[in-house]
């Protein structure tokens, strides 16, 4: 059995990876997908301070506290934000890492700097809240009735706040997939180029929209499994 610690991207929860969680466990994995302060079922809790340094250290709680060891740990998006600082403080816990079109940020980056700036995305309600991007345009209207009422406002310290890190490269293996179906600009096609041909990365190109643990989950399951360490004879 493996352990899948899953970082939500932006905007999401728990509840955006219902779908790859019931087919983990199907395998009988430990899956677990704790929503940031802030978004999903923690919305109430938003505020101006919550910055990306907070939702580090919700994941790293859960982590801790539940005593998590020889994780998979997988990063979606922004995620990927999340997932570096966790690899980076906390190496000796993590098994295998993996980013799913997600951010890789370098010691002091912020998702910002990775991205452009704030005039790459709406500008900020109230100065501090920036609303959810686009869905997918392959997104079904069935899964666009499901997830726009639950999809939350981003602190924006969260896009902010530049991230530090004690070591040039975590511990444990890496692995990059690349969701290649894109309509509008591809803010992960600069580690897509830079990772396919690093021999310390193994790369997945896969023909899926932005977030396919909503548009295609069995497909990216399917690849979150061949992660899985072989059962003991």
């Amino acid at each position: 059995m493996a352990t899948y610690l899953i970082c939500h991207g932006a905007w999401a929860g728990n509840w955006a990876w219902k779908r790859i969680r019931d087919i983990l466990r199907t395998e009988d994995h430990e899956v677990l997908v704790p929503t940031y302060t802030g978004l999903g079922e923690r919305a109430h809790l938003t505020n101006p301070l919550v910055d990306l340094e907070t939702h580090i250290q919700d994941v790293r709680n859960v982590i801790e506290y539940e005593d998590l060891t020889d994780i998979i740990l997988v990063g979606h998006s922004y995620g990927g934000m999340v997932a570096t600082a966790l690899a980076d403080r906390i190496r000796e816990r993590v098994r295998q890492m993996i980013y799913v079109d997600a951010f890789v940020p370098q010691d002091g980056e912020s998702l910002y700097d990775l991205t452009g700036g704030e005039s790459s995305f709406a500008a900020p309600i109230e100065g501090w809240l920036i609303p959810p991007v686009a869905l997918a345009p392959d997104t079904s209207a069935e899964d666009i009735a499901w997830t726009t009422p639950l999809r939350r406002h981003q602190p924006v310290r969260t896009f902010s706040q530049r991230l530090r890190l004690s070591h040039t490269k975590p511990a444990s293996p890496r692995s990059y997939i690349h969701c290649t179906r894109k309509a509008n600009k591809d803010f992960f096609r600069q580690f897509a180029d830079r990772f396919s041909q690093d021999p310390e990365w193994a790369f997945h190109g896969i023909d899926a929209s932005h977030s396919p643990n909503i548009t295609n989950p069995r497909l990216l399951a399917q690849l979150l499994l061949s992660y899985a360490p072989a059962p003991l004879p």
